[in-house]
């Protein structure tokens, strides 16, 4: 489920630019390349749903945290938090939504493969 749920939010924040209305260019060319990692760690992860299944399950928790706190900081980091609210927010947003559903999941390997 975690898995399909990232295929999701990747389409999703690869379109939030658009929207959301995001002002910051920063915001738009981030919200477009994290968008299309997650799309990428969807597809590689070693769960039923990923599709190249590359990336151990242990590998991909740890990447689900770092993930999530990155997204919190960026707006921070890249200087568009006290200009473009609707970035910010979403940003935000999606940092702490990833972070619960990364403390919500239960890791497993994926299927052994013959």
């Amino acid at each position: 489920m975690h898995v399909l749920i990232e295929y999701g939010v990747g389409i999703l924040t690869i379109l939030s630019p658009f929207l959301f209305s995001f002002d910051d260019g920063a915001a738009k060319v981030l919200a477009v390349l994290i968008g299309a990692g997650i799309l990428v760690l969807a597809v590689v992860s070693d769960a039923p749903t990923g599709l190249a299944r590359t990336l151990p399950a242990a590998s991909h928790v740890v990447i689900d945290y770092v993930l999530g706190l990155l997204l919190i900081v960026l707006p921070f980091v890249f200087g568009f938090a006290g200009d473009d609210g609707a970035a910010t927010a979403f940003f935000i947003a999606l940092g702490v939504a990833y972070v619960v559903l990364a403390v919500l999941t239960r890791y497993r390997e994926g299927p052994a493969r013959a």
